[in-house]
C-alpha cells in the first residue's frame, strides 16, 4: 500500500492507496518540530481505527516546507522500511515536463497538481488551488506545466485585514446573502467572497486568452467547493487532486524500475 504525504504550509495530508484505490485520508497541522516517532504514533493510532488492514510498503512525499522533509523521510525508512520518493529530488522522475524559465523553482504541490489534472482530465487546463496561497497552474495540451499565477490565499487575506485594522474582526469565509453589507461582518464577507470570485474569473479569463485555446478549470483545496456555489467558475471540483498526483507519480516511478 502507498502512503502519499502532501505537506502544505498550514496542513499536512496523509492518504493511503491500495493498488488503484484510494482508501483513507488524514490531516494534521504542519509543524517543523514533529519527529518521525511522533508521526508514527499518530498514524499508527489512526490506522488501527480502520476496519480493513493497512500495511504501508511505499511512501511518496510532496512538500512546500523543506524543514519537515527530513523527519518524514525518517518516518518512511524507520517504520515502513522504504526510502520515500520526494518530489523534486533526483530519485523521483516525473511523467510530465516542466517548461518554465531556466533555474526557476516550481512548488512541488503545483507539479503534483499538474500530473493529477492531466491524468484525470487531459490537457489545456487551469488548476486553481485554494491553499495558504491561491495558485493557478497552467497545463498544456501534452500535460506539461507551463507556468501560472500566485495570489494571496483567502484565509491569509482575512487574517491580514484583521491584524492590520484594529476595528475589523476575524471572520469565517462564507457566501453572503447579498452583496451590500449592512454591518461590518457582512461587508467583510462580501468583500472576501465576491472579491475572490472576481479574482479567479479574471485571472482564468486572461490565462485562456493568452493560451489561445479553450481550457477547462479545475478547482481544488478546502475552499474550492465554497467558491463554486451558484457560480460557474470550475468545470470540476476535485478535493483529492494532489494526493492522486502523488499516486500517479509513484506508479510512474515503479514502472521505470519494473517493480
Amino acid at each position: 500500500m502507498l502512503l502519499a504525504i502532501d505537506v502544505g504550509n498550514t496542513n499536512t495530508v496523509f492518504a493511503v492507496y491500495n493498488d488503484n484505490n484510494f482508501l483513507v485520508e488524514w490531516r494534521c497541522a504542519t509543524e517543523f518540530s514533529r519527529t518521525a516517532d511522533e508521526y508514527y504514533v499518530w498514524l499508527n493510532s489512526l490506522i488501527k481505527l480502520q476496519k480493513q488492514r493497512i500495511s504501508i510498503s511505499r511512501v511518496v512525499i510532496s512538500s512546500v516546507v523543506p524543514q519537515v522533509v527530513f523527519n518524514l523521510t525518517e518516518l518512511g525508512e524507520k517504520y515502513f522500511n522504504f526510502l520515500p520518493l520526494i518530489i523534486g529530488k533526483s530519485n523521483c522522475k516525473l511523467p510530465v515536463e516542466v517548461r518554465v524559465d531556466e533555474g526557476a523553482n516550481v512548488g512541488a504541490d503545483r507539479i503534483v497538481n499538474t500530473v493529477a489534472a492531466f491524468d484525470r482530465y487531459g490537457g489545456d487546463l487551469i488548476v486553481v488551488d485554494f491553499g495558504t496561497a491561491t495558485t493557478f497552474d497552467v497545463v498544456d495540451n501534452d500535460g506539461a506545466y507551463i507556468g501560472g499565477v500566485i495570489a494571496p490565499g483567502v484565509n491569509l487575506s482575512v487574517k491580514a485585514l484583521h491584524e492590520a485594522a484594529a476595528a475589523l474582526p476575524n471572520i469565517d469565509v462564507a457566501k453572503p446573502k447579498i452583496s451590500i453589507g449592512t454591518n461590518t461582518i457582512e461587508c467583510m464577507k462580501s468583500g472576501i467572497f465576491w472579491g475572490y470570485v472576481g479574482l479567479v474569473k479574471e485571472i482564468c479569463n486572461r490565462i485562456i486568452m493568452e493560451h489561445g485555446q479553450p481550457m477547462d478549470i479545475i478547482g481544488t483545496g478546502g475552499l474550492a467547493q465554497l467558491f463554486s456555489q451558484d457560480e460557474k467558475i470550475f468545470n470540476v471540483v476535485d478535493r483529492e487532486l494532489t494526493t492522486h498526483g502523488l499516486f500517479v507519480i509513484d506508479k510512474f516511478n515503479r514502472k521505470l524500475t519494473n517493480e
